[in-house]
């Protein structure tokens, strides 16, 4: 298994990321609060199939950059 690496760096305080477990049931399994500026590197593995971004992040994957949690006037 080639495991993905991606990274998500906080825009505002009190970004939320949380990991989603494989299997039948979809659980949480992890979750991570991030402030201002700060920046995580993490990976899809055997357990972490998914992970939901709640807030104004910056998010770094081999697809591209993706930016999370913007408004309708930005």
């Amino acid at each position: 298994m080639s495991n993905e690496y991606f990274v998500i760096k906080a825009q505002d305080n009190g970004v939320q990321v949380i990991g989603l477990t494989r299997g039948q049931d979809t659980r949480f399994h992890h979750a991570e609060k991030l402030d201002k500026g700060e920046v995580m590197i993490a990976e899809f593995t055997e357990h972490t199939s998914a992970v939901k971004v709640r807030g104004r992040a910056t998010i770094w994957t081999k697809f591209g950059k993706i930016e999370a949690g913007e408004t309708d006037s930005e």
